[in-house]
């Protein structure tokens, strides 16, 4: 099954506040293989060809890079149709020379990286979900050195990477946030995930249908990290797809009795987390 449409609530997209726009548009097309979906003066969306936007990015003269460590984004996740495209991008990185991290996750291959302006990123391919090991309800996830020499060599029998396959997703988004309690408590009885990793109480991961999962959360910016400000770069926002209305009624109704405002400004409706992470609810 897909974990990335109906029925499982899932990472649509997400935007970001940059400061050279010109220079981390090409960066996307050139490192990740995004195409412009739409652009103007200040913004730009990438992607995959025909299908809606996966990253936003907004610019202005007075976006700055944070000088303390808060909450927002520890890195987001582009999740690739299979191991043989990871095989292929992974010698696309090494040929460009760009910079990596990589790890054996046990329920999938990842490669780790940054953007220009320190964007964390993850481009990574799942194992074959019957694979994955629970018990307790809780997946089991490691970080173990991942086989690259054996990658490169499936990907010497590939044609070169040239950009992004069509069944190219945002597989999760990783977040730090100020008190791993509290952003449980929004995630879970709010929003309507479920938690299915710990690590201590430094980190947990969610995901709705059975994913390993949808959203990571972490304090490794400290707890009680503060907010980013309006004008640091980094995560403006991202978006969360419900499979249906009655789905998207019932979580908002759930935040309004927990507390939490919901607004609606142009691109939806959306909620402040409890590290003021700005998430859009959409269907």
């Amino acid at each position: 099954m897909s974990f990335h449409k109906k029925p499982a609530t899932y990472i649509k997209s997400l935007s970001l506040n940059v400061q050279d726009l010109t220079k981390m548009k090409e960066f996307y097309q050139t490192v990740l293989g995004f195409v412009v979906i739409k652009e103007g003066d200040r913004f730009v969306q990438l992607g995959i060809i025909n299908e809606p936007p996966l990253l936003t990015l907004i610019q202005d003269n007075s976006y700055k890079k944070a000088t303390i460590k808060t909450t927002g984004l520890y890195h987001f996740a582009v999740l690739l149709p299979s191991r043989s495209e990871l095989a292929r991008f992974l010698k696309h990185l090494i040929g460009i020379n760009i910079q990596i991290g990589a790890s054996d996750h046990l329920v999938s291959e990842a490669i780790y990286f940054d953007d220009p302006e320190g964007n964390g990123i993850e481009v990574y391919a799942d194992r074959p979900p019957e694979s994955w090991s629970w018990q307790n309800d809780l997946v089991k996830m490691s970080i173990d050195p991942l086989k690259a020499n054996e990658l490169l060599e499936i990907a010497q029998e590939l044609s070169d990477w040239q950009q992004a396959p069509a069944t190219t997703v945002l597989g999760h988004i990783h977040l730090h946030v100020s008190d791993l309690t509290a952003a449980e408590h929004f995630y879970t009885r709010g929003l309507g995930f479920e938690v299915v990793s710990r690590f201590g109480d430094q980190a947990l991961f969610i995901s709705t249908e059975g994913y390993h999962h949808h959203i990571g959360l972490n304090t490794w910016n400290g707890v009680g990290a503060p907010p980013a400000a309006a004008h640091d770069t980094g995560l403006r926002s991202y978006t969360i797809v419900y499979p249906d209305d009655e789905k998207q009624v019932g979580v908002i109704e759930k935040l309004h009795g927990l507390g939490y405002e919901t607004n609606k400004d142009e691109h939806g409706i959306y909620v402040l987390s409890p590290s003021h992470i700005k998430l859009y609810l959409a269907v």
